[in-house]
């Protein structure tokens, strides 16, 4: 039994290996791909993108894991399908089920690893992975003239060259809007050449300007002070510098404390912390409306009797107004009006307010469930994978590769709706993250129920066979019905 175990598991490692890394390298490539826009020419060092990548590895561990999980199980149990050896094993007097057993207790370690994972570590990394990602979003891109165009990611300034020199640095016919001032009015600069470098401490960005002319507005800075003959002015100058401040496109780091309430930033214990939490404004605004509407429900009508205000004790039947004299009904009525746009515009904000918290509430009980669902998930998708493995009898990355990503689809594709479901209160929180273990639980406990019974579910022979006799049996029914005839 040991030689078969450790047979058994090395054949299990190393396709898990292989399988995991490519599969996480497709899906940083499909990361990188969906913000290399925010990614491409702003300048960022190395570290920050390594950086980025290292916390986006951690976050799609959460799909990694489980598609690995039921590529390896199929591959190895193809492998040895395919070469005879689980034959062997059966042969030996082995049960698949006992062949099986160190896998299990192996993917059970993986299954809590992985919770622990979900609840310790991936709320930091969220953490972490959500403040950088915004930063980097957030930053400008690197100052870049192309000839023709105006560039604008200076703030203030809006500058435009007709042509450049190979290495960038030259530039030539420049036109410069100023508009640093905050005025309405702009100051306009236009030079034959000018020549880009940066500062020593590299904080601003140096423009040698030559030959030119500046515009100015001076009713830019106070009109009436002006004579209106000498409202604009215009210098030429043969040489001069103007300096830009590059602290805007440097990448400024967000307070992370400003990203911790997110619901994917939270653990068990805080989830069901924040989740009471919630639960108990939802009370609370639940008993003010309710409040509220016992007293706007509540009607009473008043007469005067002999210059003496006194409660009506009367049974209504029939029109309430019919009870009050018609010199107080206008009042009344008014006043009822009023009440009641009060209590209107009063139940408007509460309830957009209540469905706020709702929305919350939701989010909580769909990451609280998350935390246990990829465990199990690790479990069923190598439940799945290992029985399909033994049955289809092939290795290699060419069948079990097609037959696992149909299966992930599946198992994707029912989880992704049923969690956007529950997001929108359609279905329950619970339904929404477990639905697709549920409709998948079957499936593995049939599969495995086959591999054990040595079933030739994938054998296209067989169906040949059981095709060409129904088809045969038709004919016959057929001949019959017209020798009758």
């Amino acid at each position: 039994m040991k030689k078969v175990h450790k047979l058994i598991l090395q054949a299990f490692i190393k396709p898990f290996i292989v399988t995991f890394c490519i599969v996480m390298f497709v899906l940083l490539m499909l990361f990188l791909f969906k913000y290399i826009d925010d990614l491409i020419g702003k300048g960022f060092e190395w570290y920050v993108i390594m950086e980025l990548i290292g916390y986006q590895c951690a976050v799609q561990l959460s799909m990694a894991l489980p598609l690995s999980m039921l590529l390896s199980s199929i591959m190895t149990f193809g492998n040895l399908g395919e070469s005879y050896e689980l034959v062997a094993i059966k042969a030996a007097g082995v049960s698949l089920r006992k062949a099986m057993s160190p896998l299990f207790i192996l993917v059970g370690i993986f299954a809590g690893g992985s919770f622990l994972f979900s609840d310790y570590i991936l709320p930091v990394v969220n953490l972490k992975m959500g403040s950088l990602l915004w930063d980097v979003r957030n930053k400008k891109a690197d100052f870049l003239i192309k000839p023709g165009i105006f560039n604008s990611t200076i703030p203030g300034y809006a500058i435009r060259a007709k042509s450049k020199s190979k290495d960038g640095t030259v530039l030539y016919d420049l036109t410069i809007y100023d508009k640093s001032k905050g005025n309405a009015a702009s100051d306009v600069l236009v030079a034959k050449e000018g020549y880009m470098y940066n500062s020593r401490d590299q904080s601003f960005m140096i423009l040698k300007l030559i030959d030119g002319v500046r515009y100015e507005d001076a009713r830019s800075n106070n009109a009436k002070t002006y004579d209106p003959r000498q409202q604009f002015t215009r210098f030429y100058f043969k040489e001069t510098e103007t300096k830009f401040d590059m602290d805007a496109f440097e990448m400024k780091r967000t307070d992370e404390n400003l990203f911790k309430q997110h619901h994917q930033m939270l653990n068990l214990r805080q989830l069901k912390l924040k989740s009471d939490t919630n639960l108990m404004e939802l009370d609370s605004i639940s008993k003010i409306s309710a409040q509220e509407l016992k007293h706007n429900i509540l009607y009473t009508s008043r007469y005067y009797n002999e210059g003496n205000r006194e409660k009506a004790k009367i049974e209504l039947n029939g029109d309430i107004l019919t009870y009050i004299p018609e010199s107080n009904r206008r009042n009344v009525i008014s006043s009822a009006l009023g009440q009641i746009q009060q209590f209107k515009d009063g139940t408007f904000n509460r309830s957009t307010e209540y469905q706020g918290l709702i929305d919350k509430d939701i989010r909580y009980d769909v990451e609280y469930h998350r935390k246990f669902t990829l465990a199990i998930s690790c479990l069923l998708l190598f439940a799945i994978g290992a029985p399909l493995g033994a049955i289809i009898r092939k290795g290699g990355l060419g069948a079990p590769v097609v037959i696992s990503i149909i299966f992930f689809l599946i198992y994707h594709i029912i989880s992704t709706v049923s969690e956007k479901a529950a997001k929108d209160g359609a279905i329950t929180p619970f339904w929404g993250m477990w639905m697709a273990i549920i409709v998948l639980t079957p499936l593995a406990a049939f599969l495995t129920y086959k591999s054990t019974t040595d079933s030739a579910l994938f054998d296209m022979d067989q169906y040949k066979i059981k095709a060409q006799l129904a088809l045969g049996w038709i004919k016959e029914k057929l001949n019959i019905k017209k020798q009758k005839v």
